[in-house]
């Protein structure tokens, strides 16, 4: 039977079975290396006095919040795009980030020119 993915639309790789997650919108079940993972910073203040706050110099804490969706959901949502056949083919690359204060080096050249 012809498959559509490689990885069928999961991250499992030779795992076995994966436990599931609820989507945050609609309930469903899903597995959890074929949900979609958002994780996002949450607020506990509104922008208008979270900033007024920050100019007087206080320190506001934030907690993270982690959403998981179905492809449909996330689909219907925008937080993903159905791509086309010839693009699903093609890996999308990340880049990799680098510690932070961790700085690219310059080449050294030489003044002498040698």
């Amino acid at each position: 039977m012809p498959v559509k993915r490689k990885s069928r639309g999961r991250s499992k790789g030779g795992k076995g079975r994966s436990d599931y997650v609820q989507c945050s919108i609609c309930g469903q079940l899903v597995p959890r290396d074929k949900a979609k993972k958002i994780t996002r910073p949450k607020w506990i203040l509104d922008p208008a006095l979270a900033r007024e706050l920050r100019q007087k110099g206080a320190w506001i804490s934030t907690s993270v919040e982690t959403k998981y969706y179905c492809i449909s959901c996330a689909v219907h949502h925008g937080l993903v795009r159905i791509r086309a056949e010839e693009e699903r083919k093609v890996v999308p690359r990340r880049r990799r980030s680098r510690p932070y204060g961790v700085r690219r080096r310059k080449p050294y050249v030489s003044l002498l020119g040698v």
